[in-house]
């Protein structure tokens, strides 16, 4: 009995099914939405509280790296449910490019606020800590996700003919 190749097309078209991507990135961007939303409420509790680890002078550096880990994080949520929907009106978006862009997305979205937390968490001198280095490779993942899904978009025209509904049908160009 031998083991199941770990390179079977069939699991990689699967992972990378529009029906499949959409849901992953529902999921992933509203889960997201929530925990940032519930990390700005806590530096607000710490503003609130006039907390000297979040206000104190010294921690300037500490205060600016967690608002842009809120901020970040919440706007990550909202990209990924943007991109849940255009995957959704892309189908015939090519699946190589729609899979990297989606792992390139969520990779992006797990680093660049991760980065931002993590660089305020300790920092030297005003200088954000080590931690910050993950945010340059997920801006790097964020510009990849872009490119990707403008290529993506250019593959397909509107027909001007509409339903009953009004709304516009998509079609894969020529």
């Amino acid at each position: 009995m031998s083991a199941p190749a770990s390179n079977d097309p069939a699991k990689f078209k699967f992972l990378n099914d529009p029906a499949v991507l959409t849901k992953r990135h529902l999921q992933f961007g509203w889960w997201t939405v929530l925990v940032f939303i519930v990390l700005g409420l806590l530096l607000e509790g710490l503003q609130g509280f006039k907390a000297e680890i979040y206000l104190g002078a010294k921690n300037e550096t500490r205060r600016l790296m967690w608002t842009l880990a809120h901020a970040h994080g919440t706007l990550f949520g909202v990209i990924n449910i943007a991109f849940a929907l255009t995957v959704r009106l892309l189908p015939e978006w090519a699946a190589r490019e729609r899979g990297i862009a989606s792992a390139s997305l969520r990779s992006a979205t797990l680093l660049m606020p991760a980065g931002f937390f993590l660089g305020g968490f300790r920092f030297y001198s005003g200088d954000p800590g080590a931690g910050i280095i993950l945010v340059p490779v997920g801006a790097v993942l964020l510009i990849l996700t872009t490119f990707l899904v403008a290529c993506g978009t250019s593959s397909i025209r509107t027909d001007r003919s509409s339903d009953r509904t009004g709304t516009t049908s998509f079609q894969r160009r020529s």
